[in-house]
């Protein structure tokens, strides 16, 4: 039939650039042409991806009505009829879960042997070996054999972990789909050895990277009407650089060593290689020096030979284009660029890259223009709206309910996705704004109720808070349990947070539920599993899924990664992210064998990621034209270029007789053309000027007629702040992952040495200081709902107790507590404005005179600063003298003095005797009026009390785009 004229084996190849699947089916349509119609549905084409597939009918779809050959996939041969005696294939999520539950037993007796927080990570590495070792038929028993001399204990970790998988390596159990599909393989060559078959028979676009791969291609090329088509085959490789791609430790990395390695098993020589079709690529000039660029290491001296036979330079790299740009972010924007020009040309473009944020950064640089490219990759699941939702609530799991976490789930785009999603959005709102300003760390029922329970609530927030109650209730309290029923308390919970269908729909709810049916039907097999494996689960299986629409994107722009681009083609092609750790990726890290291991035992050595994608390089550097981009520079270091980008540039620079450095000056001035053009469309034409630093002068009528003394210090140091806050009535909003601060603690350090001292326990007395632990315990458990820093918080108090009860027989042997944070006011005699503080703890002597304490739970602040800014004793001692507190009226104050509480426990005096209060009065007096006159602007940071200090309204005033040291510039709000 096809190959009558032809001895057995039989390979064939299309060289880099050519597309190969309208290649593929032109060479089949030139062998057929004198054959009936009938023979073509006699032809089975065997190709390595489901891609391919579709490629391949799309392209027989449009070529007019015929019969078509089988198209079949190499994969599909695990579930071929010719084993029908073989037990079905163990579907790969099946095996996963199952290998979870052994490592997790494994982990319980050795805990020391990996961390939990990697089970199913482990899981999936573990599942992968076995992939390989059945696929390549190594037994467990090869690599416990292999001798190794391990001082760390590593190997024998491994070991124990290879006794799991040691049973599925069993004749009598059930195979992997990898295992079975060696098996049928082995069952197919035995049987075309004595049975032939007659009907052709071909492999098409396969590397043969893989063992079982390899041993179906060497029995298809010796069937009387069998072929295998290699994809992007050089055929500019002289026998001298084949010789050299012999060795699979050193040659592993070139992208024609599995070539070498098929036509070796098959005893052939690069010669007896022959073309499958008559298709010419592109560029066959530019393919001939990219494939000496990639010559292997210890023959790049064949540059200097085979260079001058490549004849003009320019010619060969007139369509290239290299592109070296300072940073990711241009690099991102000048390939938008170019691919938006592509558009005018009327020509498809394609970028290929495997970095995933490259092609978000050119998604988003193209949005300028309103253009969505055709991202072949798609979303990944878990990013995707109903897999976030999922991956939130099952975080929810054994954990306590925090703020963050509920507000997160409550704002999400699917929650209450009903017709009453608006007023749930006020609803959310409002709780945020009561979350951030009063505080709720750890909404429960209790906290909840109370807050739809307040008078100034409407009445349907009730209604709504119990709908919040009703999906958040009882998840804390989850613990181990069968993953089914996790997954059903899941799905129960992710429904009543959706309020409908709205978690199902569309293309990525399709895929998620189509996800979630997998692992219910397989969920069996985990067994009974804690909260924190079901969500390293849960984020493992969505991790292996994509959301694609491909109706969304622009059919001329295309994303493809390196898999896609193997089997379609593009006008323009653009190869991105040429960097090392990039494309090549970094080899992954193998927890299980090294290198020199993996070769001994016979399996696939690291480098072998790096010639696929050395393959991939060369295949898509052959397009019509071609951009080679990469970043010189990466967010925090020089980036090194690809290995491929290195050579091809050393090349051209060596070869000065063929117009090298001037072909590589023009490749690089050709990108550095569209770089400046990028960067000059990234630049505001009319840049905004940086800000200057405020200080407004709103009208006297406007300006605050009330401050507390602690706003004083406030006046004094960031006008800008009292600005802010009391003209333009503009409050800082708490953080929402709320944390015990420095705040929560000086309230509880106050809570607690008031009730203490409000129980008349004598501070000398002999339980003293059980009285005081009690207290503290208490106060700490009432307030403080994280475990951790309630317990560094009592220990605190503990070691600060005895200097305070020693100090406290002191203090109340000169007077008596009387007052414990009480509020007063008094006017302060000018422009009516009135002074409000809240003192900590005012006493009494026998003579009426008053004392006055402030704790603090840091350090105190020194005389000095007291002096000039920390003035909140010194005032305190001045509101005293003028009858401030009603309940003591007007007192002498005797003394007045700071209680540091802190780490270093210490007692610093207000300085009275220099700064009387008199004198603090004058001076509040004379402050006062100075800010009522209208000249006077509330300039921002004045006197920040440490350069690092940051302001609660830094961002309103701009601050970054001014300095300290800028002088104030004054804007009058009259």
């Amino acid at each position: 039939m096809l190959f009558d004229d032809m001895p057995a084996p039989r390979l064939f190849g299309l060289p880099p650039g050519v597309d190969f699947p309208a290649a593929l089916i032109a060479g089949l349509r030139t062998r057929m042409a004198c054959r009936p119609p009938e023979d073509w549905a006699r032809v089975t084409v065997y190709v390595n991806t489901s891609r391919m597939q579709r490629r391949l009918r799309s392209l027989f779809d449009a070529g007019g009505a015929q019969i078509l050959p089988r198209i079949r996939l190499v994969t599909d041969l695990a579930l071929d009829p010719v084993a029908a005696d073989l037990p079905l294939p163990v579907p790969a999520l099946q095996r996963r879960l199952e290998l979870t539950r052994l490592i997790a037993q494994l982990l319980d007796a050795a805990p020391d042997l990996a961390p939990r927080s990697a089970l199913y990570d482990l899981a999936e590495s573990l599942a992968g070996l076995m992939d390989e070792m059945q696929g390549e038929g190594v037994s467990p028993d090869v690599i416990a054999a292999l001798d190794v001399t391990d001082q760390s204990g590593h190997w024998q970790r491994t070991l124990e972990f290879l006794k799991i998988i040691s049973a599925y390596f069993d004749a009598s159990a059930p195979p992997d789909r990898e295992a079975r599909q060696r098996m049928v393989i082995e069952r197919l060559a035995a049987h075309w050895q004595d049975h032939p078959p007659q009907d052709p028979i071909i492999i098409a676009g396969s590397t043969g990277s893989r063992g079982a791969t390899q041993m179906l291609m060497r029995a298809v090329a010796r069937l009387p009407q069998g072929a295998i088509v290699l994809p992007g085959f050089d055929f500019d490789m002289p026998p001298a650089a084949w010789d050299a791609i012999g060795d699979a430790m050193a040659a592993e990395d070139h992208p024609q060593f599995r070539f070498r390695k098929i036509a070796d098993g098959l005893g052939m020589a690069p010669a007896d290689i022959q073309r499958w079709a008559n298709d010419n690529p592109p560029d066959a000039a530019r393919n001939r020096l990219i494939s000496l660029s990639l010559r292997p290491a210890p023959v790049t001296d064949q540059w200097r030979h085979e260079g001058k036979d490549l004849g003009d330079l320019l010619t060969a790299t007139q369509h290239m284009t290299l592109l070296e740009a300072p940073s990711p972010r241009l690099e991102a924007e000048t390939i938008a660029l170019r691919l938006r020009a592509a558009l005018d040309e009327g020509r498809t473009a394609a970028l290929i890259t495997p970095d995933r944020m490259l092609t978000r950064q050119v998604a988003a640089a193209l949005d300028r223009w309103s253009v969505l490219p055709d991202d072949s990759a798609g979303q990944p699941l878990p990013l995707s709206p109903p897999g976030r939702l999922l991956r939130q609530v099952a975080r929810l799991f054994g954990q306590k309910l925090d703020a963050e976490s509920l507000l997160a789930l409550l704002k999400h785009p699917l929650a209450h996705a009903d017709a009453e999603r608006g007023q749930h959005l006020l609803n959310s709102h409002a709780l945020e704004l009561f979350i951030r300003g009063e505080g709720m760390p750890f909404p429960d029922a209790t906290a909840l109720l109370e807050w739809a329970g307040h008078k100034s609530a409407p009445a349907h927030r009730r209604a709504w808070v119990e709908w919040i109650i009703s999906f958040t209730s009882g998840l804390a309290s989850v613990g181990a349990q069968p993953l089914t029923n996790h997954l059903d308390l899941l799905l129960d919970r992710a429904a009543n947070i959706t309020r409908g269908p709205a978690l199902w729909e569309e293309a990525a709810g399709r895929k998620a539920l189509a996800v979630i049916t997998d692992l219910q039907l397989h969920a069996p097999h985990a067994g009974t599993i804690p909260p924190r494996d079901f969500t390293a689960i849960l984020d493992g299986v969505l991790r292996g899924a994509e959301v694609r629409n491909p109706d969304a994107g622009h059919p001329q722009i295309l994303v493809w990664g390196t898999l896609e681009a193997r089997v379609q083609g593009a006008d323009l092609v653009i190869l991105a992210g040429l960097n090392e750790g990039v494309w090549p990726g970094t080899s992954s890290a193998d927890p299980w064998l090294n290198r020199a291991l993996r070769a001994r035992a016979g399996l696939l050595l690291p480098e072998r990621r790096i010639g696929l994608a050395a393959h991939d390089y060369q295949q898509a550097a052959a397009a019509p034209e071609v951009w080679i981009s990469r970043a010189v520079r990466s967010a925090d270091a020089e980036t090194v270029a690809a290995r491929w980008v290195n050579r091809l540039t050393n090349l051209l620079d060596g070869l000065p007789a063929q117009s090298g450095p001037a072909a590589l000056a023009d490749m690089r001035a050709r990108g550095a053309a569209w770089l400046a053009a990028a960067n000059d469309l990234s630049i505001p034409k009319a840049p905004t000027p940086a800000a200057q630093r405020p200080s407004p002068r709103p009208p006297i009528s406007a300006r605050p007629q009330k401050l507390s003394v602690t706003a004083i210090e406030t006046l004094l140091r960031d006008p800008y702040a009292i600005y802010a806050r009391t003209i333009l009535r503009l409050n800082a909003l708490g953080p929402l992952n709320q944390s015990a601060d420095a705040r929560l603690r000086g309230t509880v350090i106050h809570s607690v040495f008031e009730g203490f001292i409000n129980t008349g326990t004598a501070p000398d007395a002999p339980d003293a200081a059980a009285v005081l632990d009690t207290i503290a315990a208490q106060v700490i458990d009432d307030t403080c709902p994280w475990p951790i820093t309630a317990r560094q918080w009592l220990a605190q108090i503990r070691r600060t107790a005895p200097y305070f009860l020693t100090t406290e027989v002191e203090r109340q042997n000169i007077g008596t507590p009387t007052l414990m944070e009480s509020r007063g006011e008094v006017p302060l005699g000018v422009h009516e404005f009135t002074l409000s503080g809240k003192a900590d703890r005012i006493d009494l002597n026998d003579a009426g005179e008053a004392l006055i304490y402030d704790y603090k739970t840091g350090d105190p602040p020194s005389v000095k600063a007291q002096e000039f800014f920390d003035k909140q004793l010194l005032i305190e001692a001045a509101m005293v003298s003028r009858g401030a507190f009603e309940k003591i009226g007007a007192c002498n104050v005797v003394n007045a003095t700071f209680i540091g509480l802190g780490s270093n426990p210490k007692q610093v005096p207000a300085p009275l005797e220099k700064l009387p209060p008199p004198v603090i009065w004058h001076q509040l007096q004379q402050l006062i009026d100075a800010w009522m006159q209208y000249d006077r602007g509330y300039t921002a940071r004045i006197a920040p009390f440490a350069v690092k200090h940051a302001s609660d309204y830094d961002h309103l005033s701009r601050f970054g785009e001014w300095g300290d040291s800028d002088t104030p510039q004054p804007e009058d709000l009259a």
